[in-house]
């Protein structure tokens, strides 16, 4: 399967979640990840941002997972506002996928001694 197509599957139920849930806030952010399964759907394999996923391990079970983080955003994204645009949501979850890769250091570890 296509990672651009295991995003977009993934999006998905996070949006008729929001779907089935009243009111407008919850009407824009389905309207936020339709729009984001959409664009995902028909990217490029060889993107940017699909690689950097890639390399950040999101598709290493073969299926996409995004990650603590990466799940946050996307069930938080367009709910409180409308800023951004699919892109957006990719390029933020990658970000957050390459966070993943790297360890934050403890307290003890970045407290000079």
């Amino acid at each position: 399967m296509l990672r651009t197509c295991m995003i977009a599957d993934y999006l998905r139920p996070y949006a008729q979640w929001r779907i089935d849930r009243p009111g407008p806030r919850n009407a824009r952010a389905a309207i936020g990840l339709i729009d984001a399964a959409a664009y995902v759907a028909h990217l490029d394999e060889s993107s940017r941002v699909i690689v950097r996923m890639a390399i950040a391990g999101c598709f290493a079970l073969g299926r996409f997972n995004p990650g603590v983080e990466g799940e946050e955003i996307i069930r938080g994204w367009h709910y409180d506002d409308d800023t951004g645009g699919p892109a957006d949501l990719l390029e933020a979850l990658a970000a957050s996928a390459e966070r993943g890769l790297h360890p934050r250091p403890t307290e003890a570890e970045s407290t000079p001694a």
